[in-house]
């Protein structure tokens, strides 16, 4: 890594996500008591996804060592399961159209190839997550459970899908081995 504004941005993304699993493991718990056991599995699933995120960005940063302030976007609170399911939306939309954005233009302008990878695999990811957390609030709202089972998450990049696995990931090319299904 060449480029401090690059390596901050890699920081604030690895924080970000890291603090969106701790957010949605303690969303899922919320969604399970209230019933809804589909939108408990989606949280839990997209909380592994995001820690797969935290972890490309993390390899991607591995040569520079050191104590950092890391500031990132976070969202806070814990509501009914509606009500979470609205923050995770807002989030991860905020992660597509701002953050992620412009931590890939200025990724591809300092020629930082690990994290342009790294912030482009979470993007695509982050914009499955929004839709599926939209899905999930609408069943919500009308006091249904989502109505699919099972979700897939790439343990490479974070690809999250809720139909059949993929012979490669659409995102980054693994193998249909490399999916974690909850």
């Amino acid at each position: 890594m060449k480029n401090n504004m690059t390596a901050a941005n890699l920081r604030s993304a690895f924080g970000g996500e890291s603090m969106a699993y701790q957010r949605y493991k303690s969303w899922g718990k919320i969604a399970m008591q209230e019933g809804f056991k589909n939108v408990s599995k989606l949280f839990n699933a997209i909380a592994y996804a995001e820690e797969v995120h935290a972890g490309n960005h993390f390899k991607a940063h591995r040569d520079i060592e050191g104590d950092f302030l890391v500031p990132s976007m976070a969202g806070f609170g814990i509501g009914n399961t509606s009500n979470n399911l609205g923050k995770a939306i807002s989030g991860e939309l905020f992660e597509v159209n701002e953050m992620y954005a412009t931590y890939i233009a200025t990724a591809e302008f300092q020629q930082e190839q690990e994290a342009l990878k790294s912030f482009t695999w979470a993007r695509e990811a982050e914009k499955i997550h929004a839709d599926l957390f939209k899905e999930a609030k609408l069943s919500v709202d009308m006091g249904k459970d989502v109505g699919f089972n099972e979700v897939h998450i790439c343990s490479v990049c974070g690809y999250t899908t809720v139909g059949p696995i993929p012979e490669k990931c659409p995102v980054c090319g693994a193998e249909k081995t490399k999916f974690v299904s909850f």
